[in-house]
C-alpha cells in the first residue's frame, strides 16, 4: 500500500486539511499505517498535480488560511483499483524479534528489558482500543457498511495487541523460570 491510498481512504471517509488527516492519522489509520506531517503534505501535493484530489483554499480567523482536500473522480477510481488489487503477504519486521532469537550471544537482561517495554506499550494500545471500542460501538450488532469495517479493523488491531501480549509475556516468564 502507498501512502496515497491510505490517504484517499481517509478522504473518502471525510474531506479534510493537511494538518486535519495528521491528526486522523494519529487516531486511526495511524496505528497500522504511519505518516509524517511531511510525508503527508508531500504526498497530498503529487496527488493534487495527478488529478486524484482537488484543494479549496479556506480562509479562517487569525490564522493562515488552510487548503481543504477532497477526492476527485480519478481518485475514486484509483481507490477502486487499488481496493479490488490483490494483497500481497504483510511481512513482519521485528527488530525485537531478531534480538530475541539472537539474545544467546549477548545481554539477554537488556533483551528481556526491551521485551517488556514493548509489553507495557502493547498493554497501553490495547487499553486504548478498548477505551475506543466502548465509547465508538457499544452495540456493534446492529453494524454494517463502512461502520462495520471500521469496527472490524479496530478489533483485529485488538486481537493483534492480544497476540503480542501473550507471546511477550510466553517469552518473558520462560526466560525468567529458566533463570530460577
Amino acid at each position: 500500500m502507498a501512502l496515497e491510498h491510505a490517504l484517499l481512504v481517509s478522504l473518502s471517509e471525510r474531506a479534510a486539511s493537511g494538518s486535519e488527516l495528521t491528526r486522523r492519522f494519529d487516531k486511526s489509520i495511524g496505528y497500522f499505517w504511519t505518516a509524517s506531517h511531511q510525508q503527508i503534505y508531500r504526498v497530498l501535493g503529487r496527488m493534487e498535480k495527478d488529478g486524484w484530489v482537488t484543494s479549496t483554499v479556506v480562509a479562517q480567523q487569525g490564522r493562515p488560511d488552510k487548503k481543504v482536500y477532497d477526492v476527485t473522480e480519478p481518485g475514486r477510481l484509483e481507490l477502486e483499483r487499488w481496493l479490488a488489487e490483490p494483497t500481497s503477504g504483510d511481512p513482519l519486521r521485528s527488530d525485537l524479534m531478531v534480538k530475541m532469537r539472537g539474545a544467546s550471544y549477548g545481554d539477554r537482561a537488556a533483551i528481556l528489558d526491551q521485551a517488556r517495554e514493548k509489553l507495557d506499550d502493547h498493554r497501553k494500545k490495547l487499553s486504548l482500543y478498548h477505551h475506543l471500542e466502548a465509547r465508538d460501538f457499544p452495540d456493534p450488532s446492529g453494524l454494517s457498511g463502512h461502520d462495520l469495517d471500521v469496527f472490524l479493523v479496530l478489533r483485529g488491531g485488538v486481537r493483534l495487541e492480544e497476540f503480542w501480549i501473550d507471546w511477550l509475556t510466553e517469552y518473558i516468564d520462560a526466560h525468567t523460570k529458566a533463570e530460577r
